[in-house]
């Protein structure tokens, strides 16, 4: 019950700290960060087949998207 509880508030604050973040990269980071820990916690509720969407998507293809996104939008300073 108490790993519960600390993956609700690892989830809740990765997902503030992303939004506060100035450094894009960071942020996206985070972004994994928080799905990852959703995913552990929708395992732990006993739903396997969310938990392994959760992962795949929430830790993996939307980090990795924001990514990126990021990376082709830079300015070169010439």
């Amino acid at each position: 019950m108490v790993v519960m509880y600390a993956l609700m508030i690892i989830t809740v604050l990765s997902a503030i700290l992303a939004l506060i973040q100035k450094d894009l990269m960071k942020a996206a980071i985070l972004t994994g960060f928080s799905g990852g820990a959703l995913a552990v916690l929708f395992q732990l509720l006993l739903a396997p087949d969310v938990a392994l969407t959760q992962a795949i998507v929430g830790a993996a293809i939307v980090p990795v998207f924001i990514a990126l996104a990021i990376k082709k939008t830079q300015r070169e300073d010439s």
